[in-house]
């Protein structure tokens, strides 16, 4: 109750029942006499004093509020920062770990007196999974410098059927060698957007990336773009993967949380795609069942509202 009352409008109440006695008891005085005004004036008197009282100790009660408000505010934030970083400290420790053993493999590989044909092969690959792991750090550190940076829109009209289609010929040419299928269904005349075509582009890549992923050989993507009356352009991307679990679908979004295994993931790339849908003002949403597959609706509006998006 203590919520739905402004601290401002607490003064209006001592004043209001007080100055309606008050106006009663001045005719009282001038056509009563003395004693029913006194009377009333008194009573006035009483009442602003109680009611002062109450308000007093209800706008204290209000304030205690909103400072215990103010810390849980404070506390969550907290929480959320000591969550970023325990991820950003798991993501980027599994490849040092990795790099610090392959460095020292490497490094009694070199003190050898006469390293044979073998020994510079396997030096070679543990160069190359001390490259893969850089990569991988580097992954981390982009994706949240990304996250962070959070950039204002650079909108122009974007043909997005062009845009899309682009996005799932780059992913094509990197999985047709696994057998996997992607299938266009890509509305005819659809009106150009405006918008930001470089984030756009970062959502739709790794929207296709992860249902490439998803599907694993011989799968099939679909990519598929509308126009609802609703006014506003859709771009949907499904899979028949392996599906979300239920009790996931509620986290994925969040900075690094991914249901993919240690060295496979960022666990950022849902989170920026999230982040960067709000930016420009539209939403996300995806559905999945597990062992049928899911699909990804981006809704985007036909012009890009900067107040809206904030």
């Amino acid at each position: 109750m203590l919520n739905m009352l402004p601290t401002d409008s607490y003064r209006v109440y001592i004043l209001v029942v007080p100055l309606s006695i008050l106006l009663l008891a001045v005719p009282l005085w001038i056509y009563s006499g003395p004693g029913p005004g006194f009377a009333a004036l008194v009573v006035a008197a009483f009442c602003f004093f109680v009611i002062s009282s109450l308000v007093r100790k209800v706008v204290k009660a209000r304030e205690q509020e909103c400072l215990l408000d103010l810390q849980l505010i404070q506390s969550q934030k907290l929480a959320a920062v000591g969550e970023l970083s325990a991820g950003i400290a798991h993501e980027i420790n599994n490849p040092l770990a990795i790099i610090a053993q392959e460095v020292e493999w490497a490094r009694h590989q070199l003190q050898a007196e006469k390293p044979d044909g073998k020994s510079l092969a396997e030096l070679k690959d543990s160069l190359d999974e001390i490259t893969r792991q850089v990569d991988r750090c580097r992954e981390v550190t982009h994706g949240i410098l990304d996250f962070a940076r959070k950039r204002d829109p650079l909108v122009q009209s974007t043909e997005i059927n062009k845009l899309v289609e682009d996005m799932a010929k780059l992913v094509e040419r990197e999985v047709s060698h696994e057998g996997i299928c992607v299938i266009r269904q890509y509305e005819k005349d659809l009106p150009p957007a405006l918008t930001d075509p470089p984030l756009l582009r970062q959502i739709v890549l790794n929207l296709l990336n992860n249902a490439a992923y998803a599907v694993g050989q011989n799968g099939t993507i679909s990519v598929e773009t509308r126009m609802p009356d609703n006014g506003k352009i859709e771009i949907e991307i499904s899979d028949t993967g392996c599906g979300i679990p239920k009790e996931d679908l509620n986290r994925i979004f969040d900075p690094f949380f991914t249901t993919k295994p240690p060295g496979k993931g960022t666990g950022l790339g849902l989170s920026l795609c999230h982040s960067i849908v709000i930016r420009l003002g539209g939403t996300i949403a995806v559905q999945s069942e597990q062992g049928k597959g899911s699909a990804f609706t981006v809704r985007l509006p036909l012009e890009y509202n900067s107040h809206k998006s904030r």
